[in-house]
């Protein structure tokens, strides 16, 4: 008997009985992937169709209010799934090598297993190199089990045998279906597993959590479906040679996408920090130019940071630009109105942007601090070391208003610095912290002079 097969992308999942070059869904090329589809008699096609006891619910006779969380043990983590793992979710952790992806998930079990069973399953390590992990981060609770093991199969079985609350597959492309003729990581088995994991989650009610691989361009490794499939996906971003990590959600069907949580790595494993600006603006260097600082909000929380450049001379015809933790194409269009609408000439200059820590500024109020760095770094003159600055920029060069701007300036007098420059729609109905002054400016121009010439 003939085997059938399709092709499916990668990106998107659209299927099609044909190798084709471009996706006609999404426009993804070179995306089409040959799999074979599941047998209808096969074990995970029997559990599909078997009949379910639910039945369609009127809307007004839903209730939500018993919503069950589960704590993680770490605020941080709590925050960016909007207050917990909610019973019965499927989350997806993503992040490069290295960042800290199984040390955290090994840690949130030591937490939860304290009053709750928890399966962690390994394709990548044995079961006594998860031991020595557990015993490097004090994890040692009789809740918690060790699976080595890649077959969704097996991974069932332990299930089923031990009811547990929390599962956690390490990794998504390391495990595989038998009734799926292709290689582990491909992508008919990276969705025909997690189709099958989901399934479990939400019949059963366990929290899954899967760690998926990252390829070069920094997007989850498999197919785009992937992604629609779950409940929540997080990164953990972060330089392996850097102390701090970023926990951030891409998705959240639960709470927001703009929380964030900040750890750092030690030799006992991950902390967290609770007050980020400080860590952040730890080892900040005095008098020195081409510092400034910025207060942007992730989430609900401001958070200061520090925007460092250099403008040189350029060596060759071509000036360099470079930028670390920053939009490459906002950092090229705010040189434009700095030279524009200041007159500073940078076109002969190389210039380099960097947001120390790790950080990863998104949001358009880093552009006023941002402007105010390349400035200071081109005229080499130090900005005040008390002085934090925030506000989106226009292309005449104008300040427009960004919001939260009230716990912005309470962060801010937290952390002990006391004058702050922001844009001038920013102040009406406005109360200053006692011993913060504000110095509200209209124009690009304007601030840099305010800034440069105090």
């Amino acid at each position: 008997m003939k085997v059938k097969t399709v092709f499916c992308c990668g990106e998107c999942g659209y299927e099609s009985p044909k190798w084709m070059g471009k996706c006609p869904q999404c426009g993804a090329w070179n995306s089409f992937a040959e799999f074979t589809p599941v047998a209808q008699d096969t074990p995970s096609a029997k559990r599909s169709l078997r009949r379910s006891d639910t039945r369609p619910e009127r809307v007004t006779e839903i209730d939500v209010e018993d919503e069950e969380r589960l704590s993680t043990g770490m605020e941080e983590f709590d925050r960016v799934l909007g207050g917990g793992a909610v019973s019965g979710s499927f989350v997806l952790v993503g992040g490069e090598p290295g960042a800290g992806k199984s040390t955290l998930l090994l840690q949130v079990c030591g937490s939860i297993c304290r009053e709750h069973t928890v399966l962690y399953v390994s394709g990548e390590e044995s079961a006594r190199q998860l031991k020595l992990r557990a015993n490097r981060l004090l994890v040692n609770e009789p809740n918690l089990y060790l699976y080595a093991q890649t077959r969704v199969e097996d991974i069932l079985e332990a299930i089923e045998k031990l009811s547990p609350e929390l599962v956690i597959v390490d990794s998504i492309q390391t495990v595989f279906c038998g009734s799926v003729d292709s290689a582990p990581g491909s992508v008919s088995q990276i969705r025909e597993s997690a189709q099958v994991l989901m399934r479990c989650a939400k019949e059963r009610g366990i929290t899954i959590f899967l760690v998926g691989h990252v390829t070069k361009e920094g997007t989850l490794a498999g197919p785009k479906i992937l992604e629609h499939m779950v409940d929540c996906v997080v990164y953990f971003e972060g330089d392996r040679h850097l102390s701090y990590r970023i926990l951030r959600a891409a998705k959240n069907r639960y709470g927001s996408t703009d929380e964030i949580g900040v750890f750092e790595m030690r030799d006992t494993g991950l902390c967290q920090v609770p007050n980020p600006s400080e860590a952040l603006l730890s080892g900040r260097p005095r008098g020195a130019s081409g510092s400034c600082v910025a207060c942007v909000m992730e989430g609900s929380r401001p958070i200061l940071a520090e925007i460092q450049s250099i403008v040189t001379t350029a060596t060759f015809s071509a000036p360099r630009r470079m930028v670390v933790g920053f939009d490459y194409n906002r950092a090229m269009l705010l040189m434009a109105v700095l030279e524009k609408r200041a007159g500073l000439l940078l076109g002969s200059c190389d210039a380099y942007l960097n947001v120390t820590g790790g950080l990863r500024i998104a949001e358009p109020a880093a552009d006023l601090p941002a402007i105010l760095s390349i400035a200071s770094g081109m005229r080499d003159r130090a900005i005040d070391e008390e002085l934090v600055s925030f506000g989106e920029v226009g292309l005449t060069g104008e300040l427009r208003a960004v919001n939260n701007v009230q716990q912005r300036l309470q962060e801010i007098r937290r952390i002990g610095f006391r004058k702050c420059v922001l844009p001038f729609s920013c102040v009406k109905g406005l109360s200053a912290p006692d011993g913060l002054e504000l110095y509200p400016v209209r124009t690009v121009s304007e601030a840099v002079e305010l800034c440069l010439t105090r």
